[in-house]
């Protein structure tokens, strides 16, 4: 039986107030403002409380997720950080910002606001994760902005799609072709050596001449006795320097300057004159002969083996500078080994140095090397010479694009605690831009001891990354994007590099 409630009957408040003689305030009559009625009106929370309303007794519990901040996008349109300047090449969407990542390296050195001094690259990722891709699609889209394209050394043709569909063919350079290039040429800086005052000369000698030492040290450091590498010590540096001196005839103050080759300096130390051995203080000739013997069949075995018709002569190929990409294919070294092939691309980089010397103003390149851990692996030297050629990028504003397969690759060139491992190490510091692409899981030590990845940004790496080919973690200085390359249909086939691989299936 339903349960009645008992009928509450007597006096109110006010009626109460009025037997002592106080009388309450009544409420205004409220006046017309001449305000239209609103039409709508501000429900309850639990709806109206009306039969058919949607009311209920009950809020709705609350459902509680938990995730990363990268994470919360999915459900909800958060920001996890902010967006880079819209400057540069559009390279595709970055999944943190929900907007478009653009990449201007240049431009972000010169932004107070980016955490970046320098405008060098470095693109880490295995094979197939979209690394060529993303360089090219890079060196196109920065085209529109003034800038071209120099590929010093293309082991594996993957740039020759590219330069015939805009309009250049690239040059091949193998043993028994017929460009040759030498990578003791002077480049700008001998135009006009005639007329430069005494201080201009010997600053431009300076440049020269410690160019020309860096290659050599690379190259005969490269050699092996055993299971060491060749020393080039202090005077081994003395010896080369007082040759090339003396072969250019900046020794006997020619006014004009003679370019030499390797082939030349290594006759020279091997038949040298009177004038040398006393320039280097020996003895006698004999004394020069027999204490130089290591440096003079090193340079020999260069000459006629690795060398031998690539960079013993003088330069036979004329780029056109002003072309919106050159590439230098390496190729035809393929079997010949890395050794072979790290050799050329050091040459290839002293000579394309020695080029870039004396740049137009607003003449900006995009200098891509590719392999470049087939470099580093020479030795202790030839990591100096690749670091040298960083380190010339705020200098002359060319933007110096590395590609490797991991960041370990960067510590081939010797064992953990040797120096060439340590000058190697410092290399990942020479570039503040860095690309990676999909990595296995067991690179991920590798991405958080020598990059200082934090925990998420190394799980994208090894595990979003992987998922598709162009995505990749882009580190800009100290901010970290996660980005998908966007390529047009056009791009896509002249990116694609698995043209081998399709037909062969």
């Amino acid at each position: 039986m339903r349960k009645r409630h008992p009928v509450l009957d007597g006096r109110g408040v006010p009626e109460l107030l009025t037997d002592f003689g106080h009388e309450l305030p009544t409420r205004p009559t409220p006046t017309d403002s001449g305000r239209e009625r609103r039409l709508f009106t501000i429900a309850n929370s639990r709806g109206p409380r009306r039969r058919g309303r949607g009311w209920s007794p009950a809020s709705a519990p609350v459902s509680v997720w938990r995730m990363t901040a990268d994470q919360a996008p999915v459900l909800w349109p958060l920001v996890a950080g902010p967006a880079l300047p819209p400057r540069g090449a559009q390279m595709g969407i970055d999944l943190f910002s929900r907007t478009s990542f653009y990449a201007d390296p240049n431009g972000w050195v010169l932004d107070p606001n980016i955490s970046v001094s320098n405008p060098n690259v470095f693109c880490f990722g295995k094979p197939g994760m979209g690394k060529s891709a993303t360089v090219k699609a890079f060196c196109l889209r920065m085209m529109g902005f003034g800038y071209r394209t120099l590929v010093l050394g293309d082991p594996k043709d993957e740039y020759e799609i590219l330069c015939r569909t805009l309009g250049v063919e690239p040059i091949a350079i193998g043993q028994g072709l017929n460009a040759r290039i030498n990578p003791l040429a002077f480049g700008p800086l001998a135009k006009g050596w005639a007329q430069l005052d005494p201080v201009e000369a010997r600053q431009r000698a300076t440049i020269v001449f410690s160019r020309w030492l860096t290659l050599l040290r690379g190259l005969i450091g490269s050699q092996r006795v055993g299971e060491h590498r060749v020393p080039v010590g202090p005077s081994e540096e003395a010896v080369l320097d007082a040759a090339l001196r003396l072969l250019t005839g900046y020794a006997t103050g020619n006014t004009t300057l003679a370019e030499t080759t390797i082939p030349a300096l290594w006759h020279l130390l091997d038949e040298p004159p009177t004038l040398l051995a006393q320039e280097c203080r020996f003895a006698s000739v004999r004394h020069f002969l027999d204490e130089t013997r290591l440096l003079r069949d090193s340079l020999g075995q260069l000459v006629g083996g690795s060398l031998r018709g690539l960079f013993d002569d003088h330069t036979t190929i004329d780029l056109d500078w002003d072309a919106p990409i050159q590439s230098l294919s390496l190729s035809r070294l393929e079997g010949l080994g890395d050794q072979a092939v790290g050799m050329a691309l050091m040459c290839l980089n002293s000579w394309g140095r020695a080029m870039r010397e004396v740049a137009e103003p607003g003449d900006l390149r995009i200098v891509v090397r590719d392999e470049s851990w087939k470099q580093l692996r020479l030795g202790v030297e030839a990591v100096k010479s690749f670091d040298a050629d960083l380190r010339l990028s705020r200098r002359d504003g060319d933007i110096q694009f590395a590609i490797a397969h991991k960041p370990s690759d960067m510590l081939s060139a010797g064992d953990a605690t040797s120096q060439a491992a340590a000058i190697a190490k410092d290399l990942l510091h020479l570039a503040d831009t860095k690309i990676l692409h999909g990595q296995d899981q067991k690179v991920a030590d590798e991405l958080q001891t020598l990059l200082g990845l934090p925990p998420i940004a190394t799980g994208l790496v090894t595990d979003w990354c992987r998922q598709a080919p162009g995505r990749a973690v882009w580190l800009v200085g100290e901010s970290v994007h996660k980005v998908q390359t966007v390529l047009h249909p056009a791009e896509h086939a002249l990116t694609w590099t698995n043209q081998a691989l399709a037909a062969a299936s």
